[in-house]
């Protein structure tokens, strides 16, 4: 993101884009390695952590693109570096998900192109108007190495990982009647008791 930040290049307008950690430690050495910027710049901002983007919780394409995909039977695509990609994971007007590595999702970002041959075509141009290829602003791996060796430190998992059950004020309001299963709520709209199980009992038969 930082490289090509500084080629001039963007995401595309019809590139619907999110940042979805696995972990906060990852905002962290993110944040410390000065990445975090450029890829807000790019329009990865953070949207929460886990299970988002990859179940469809990073909100609905622009209306706009998800009425032209429907309308014109358009098999829209995304990129993802989850791990999963089945039809309509991501988001329900997209059909093929594909699955790859962070730097090639910034990469398949900027090009706004599923069908692009990293290996030739251009992701887009500079300033000057001449072509800028994922070569280009690929990172080698010495630099890769030598931030990973300042920023990632075991400090960081320490710190956030030393009272991770504890959660934030907002997980701590919540009230909780305790015990060691949950009290279903049949009022409940979000979650519900699964019926599968009702009055199996313990014994085969």
């Amino acid at each position: 993101a930082r490289n090509a930040i500084a080629r001039g290049l963007k995401t595309k307008p019809w590139v619907k884009t999110s940042l979805a950690p696995g972990s906060q430690v990852v905002t962290e050495y993110l944040k410390q390695a000065g990445l975090q910027t450029h890829l807000n710049k790019l329009g990865f901002n953070l949207v929460g952590y886990g299970c988002t983007t990859c179940i469809g919780n990073s909100g609905p394409l622009a209306t706009q693109i998800s009425d032209a995909v429907r309308k014109h039977d358009v098999i829209a695509g995304s990129v993802s570096s989850g791990n999963r990609n089945f039809e309509g994971r991501i988001n329900p007007d997209t059909q093929a998900n594909y699955l790859a590595s962070p730097p090639l999702v910034v990469a398949y970002a900027l090009a706004g192109n599923l069908g692009i041959d990293l290996n030739k075509d251009p992701l887009g141009q500079d300033k000057q108007g001449n072509d800028v290829y994922l070569a280009d602003i690929w990172p080698s791996n010495a630099e890769i190495t030598e931030t990973v060796r300042q920023c990632v430190t075991a400090k960081m998992f320490r710190e956030r990982y030393s009272d991770v059950f504890r959660g934030d004020a907002g997980w701590r309001k919540i009230k909780s009647s305790g015990g060691l299963t949950y009290e279903w709520d049949s009022k409940s709209t979000y979650v519900q008791n699964p019926p599968y199980f009702s009055g199996m009992s313990k014994e085969p038969g």
